[in-house]
């Protein structure tokens, strides 16, 4: 009884790789194949660009939120002061820091005063938000504090103020100049209350990464800050800073039951929630647009196999009648097409992964031939065009070009094996 043999067998692959070198002449690979060959290969590397991008812009995008602003913000419910007067403010700011600083996954406690106040300097005038903060726990605030993007030393700041970059742009002004800040909340007289002005040094100037953060903030000493927004003995709000900023909604009850009766949180997922749906929301969108160009280009597999099969009719006669069975028929015919899904697949992660790599000069010579302007920081908020590659991403852009390639080559290597040896032989 004669062995039936393996499947994919060597003589397959050998049929197989016989009708991909054959010329166009001889009935091999169409234009048609090559065509699906570039087209599959175009659109892994639109997938495997487009989720690198998509990766990088949250990373950075979260990483300058998580890197310069509070994790947790700890503030009090509206109370009435000794004075009569309703106030936010937390008056044992010291003992709640302390409780809140004992919180299994807390990093950093940190008092704050905030005020908004107009900055002024050489005729030129820009909103600003001041963050009254201790020297100490400005170092620790890691987009701040980065000795790489940053002019100026933390050393002395308790002599001036640390005001961003974006700031320092609208005013025209550098280190070592003198800033004027008016608050329209200043002193009380027996007229009522008038605007207080203060000039003050400049002795840092930062560059966090996010454009609105480097164009409003400013920060000044913790105790000056208490006497220029008049919260003497009091602070404002608690910045609180985790282990894992991911998982920052695990922790926001223990610290509001550690900071007390009346304290409410605010962490930075609640702040930004609504921007990060809004990525993931476009991240599936464009991931399930990206899915039908793959599968748009893999079915042109389709067309150029079927005229494959057309031109291999006699061969295909031949083969049967040698003894072929049906499944080895379709299995030569199913190398012939997933070949070509595996080739532009390959091509495909290549560029898309070169792409993510060299990124900057990438886009810096697209920016230079449009003449700049492609990317606009005020709209999108961080300065430059981040990627960042991944291997689920890689992997799932592989998995996806794979197997809608393997899958659509089924039906006309299942056709070629179909073919009926007698009518396909019948006019030679």
């Amino acid at each position: 009884m004669p062995r039936t043999p393996a499947p994919f067998a060597p003589f397959e692959w050998m049929i197989a790789w016989r009708y991909l070198r054959a010329r166009r002449a001889e009935g091999g690979v169409s234009v048609m194949t090559w065509i699906s060959l570039i087209g599959i290969t175009l659109a892994v590397f639109a997938l495997i660009a487009t989720l690198a991008v998509r990766s990088g812009f949250r990373a950075e995008f979260v990483d300058t939120i998580v890197g310069s602003n509070a994790h947790i913000t700890v503030y009090h419910t509206q109370r009435v002061n000794e004075a009569g007067q309703a106030t936010r403010t937390l008056p044992d700011h010291a003992g709640m820091a302390a409780r809140v600083a004992e919180v299994p996954g807390v990093v950093r406690v940190a008092p704050l005063v905030k005020g908004q106040v107009m900055a002024s300097a050489n005729d030129r005038n820009a909103g600003v938000e001041v963050f009254g903060i201790a020297g100490e726990d400005l170092a620790d605030i890691t987009r701040v504090a980065d000795p790489e993007t940053a002019r100026g030393s933390l050393e002395m700041f308790d002599q001036g103020i640390a005001i961003g970059s974006g700031v320092a742009l609208q005013l025209g002004v550098g280190l070592g100049d003198s800033v004027k800040l008016i608050s329209p909340n200043g002193v009380r007289t027996a007229f009522g209350i008038s605007p207080r002005v203060k000039a003050y040094e400049i002795t840092y100037i930062f560059t966090a990464g996010r454009y609105d953060i480097d164009r409003t903030r400013v920060y000044m000493p913790f105790a000056e800050a208490q006497l220029y927004f008049n919260r003497e003995g009091v602070a404002d709000e608690l910045e609180v800073i985790v282990t894992d900023p991911e998982d920052v909604n695990g922790l926001a009850g223990p610290v509001a039951q550690a900071a007390g009766v009346g304290a409410l949180v605010w962490t930075w997922q609640d702040a930004s929630g609504g921007f990060l749906r809004a990525l993931e929301i476009e991240d599936n969108v464009m991931f399930v647009i990206l899915s039908v160009l793959v599968l748009i280009a893999a079915m042109n597999i389709v067309s150029g196999l079927i005229m494959l099969v057309k031109n291999k009719g006699r061969d295909i006669g031949i083969l049967r009648t040698m003894g072929l069975t049906e499944g080895s028929v379709m299995r030569v015919f199913f190398i012939c097409g997933s070949f070509t899904g595996i080739i532009g697949t390959a091509m495909g992660v290549v560029l898309g992964c070169v792409f993510a790599i060299y990124i900057d000069p990438i886009f810096a010579t697209v920016n230079y031939l449009s003449g700049g302007g492609v990317w606009d920081p005020a709209v999108r908020g961080i300065y430059a065009l981040p990627a960042k590659l991944q291997l689920m991403d890689v992997l799932s852009a592989v998995a996806l070009s794979l197997g809608l390639s393997f899958f659509v080559t089924l039906f006309p290597a299942r056709r070629a094996a179909r073919l009926n040896p007698v009518e396909a032989l019948r006019y030679e």
